[in-house]
């Protein structure tokens, strides 16, 4: 089965696997019902989670009801518990949507709830992040997650998601990063797909973050606040919910001055 899967996430485009996705997903789900992992997002339990990877598969990790991965996950903790995200009125700027979020989040009376990308069948706007159509101050929130890595102008879509956001908003702009490096990785000259899946991770990928990560977003003008927050989860319930130990959230404040 894990290699069938992997074999459907390379064989077709993603606007189309996230069409499949809605038939497959129910099966997935209930031959795959137990209660030995739990994904938070619905409470659903599992004797496993699915693989998921291009360059390198990562066992365990997809959920099979709702299709988060593990920063899917940790980010709804987070959202849940650290903020006011389910509770006050805002108005949400949501780029990529994911759908582990994106029903859940239209459902939610209090978010003024507004989608944006190029190329997702589901979102709203379809917007170029570097050339955004929203006018400043406009988004309480702002979720923007792996999206920056397949950017070439990053500088510029930052600039954009600052733009955007209100004097006292935040944003959480998750990426694929290499903790390791100390200075992010890119080279526009490798184009080849292959390559870039093997140099970076994945096929549309044009860059490895690295710690610096949030020197950029800082440079931009955010207050940023890198958060680990399976530490605070901690060990055995971040095995239960198949997080990322140590990944860390990008948890970023639009100063008011």
């Amino acid at each position: 089965m894990k290699a069938l899967f992997k074999f459907f996430l390379n064989l077709f485009p993603r606007p189309l696997l996230i069409r499949l996705s809605y038939v497959v997903r129910p099966i997935f789900a209930f031959f795959m019902r137990g209660n030995r992992y739990v994904d938070p997002i619905d409470g659903r339990g599992f004797r496993s989670f699915l693989a998921y990877g291009y360059a390198k598969t990562r066992e365990n990790v997809l959920s099979p009801s709702t299709l988060s991965l593990e920063r899917h996950r940790l980010l709804w903790l987070f959202l849940k518990n650290e903020t006011n995200f389910f509770t006050e009125p805002q108005k949400l700027l949501h780029f990529a949507p994911e759908q582990a979020f994106y029903k859940r989040f239209k459902k939610m009376q209090h978010l003024d709830y507004v989608t944006t990308d190029l190329n997702s069948p589901i979102a709203d706007v379809k917007a170029d992040i570097c050339d955004l159509p929203f006018e400043d101050n406009s988004f309480d929130v702002i979720l923007c997650n792996h999206v920056l890595e397949h950017i070439p102008d990053d500088a510029k879509a930052m600039q954009e998601l600052y733009r955007v956001l209100r004097p006292g908003g935040w944003g959480i702009f998750q990426i694929p990063q290499d903790l390791s490096r100390e200075v992010t990785f890119e080279d526009p000259s490798i184009t080849d797909k292959e390559e870039r899946t093997r140099i970076f991770g994945q096929y549309d990928h044009v860059r490895v973050y690295g710690r610096d990560y949030f020197d950029k977003l800082a440079a931009v003008g955010f207050e940023v606040d890198a958060v680990d927050y399976t530490q605070s989860i901690g060990k055995e319930l971040s095995d239960k919910y198949r997080l990322a130990w140590g990944e860390l959230i990008p948890y970023c404040n639009k100063p008011l001055n």
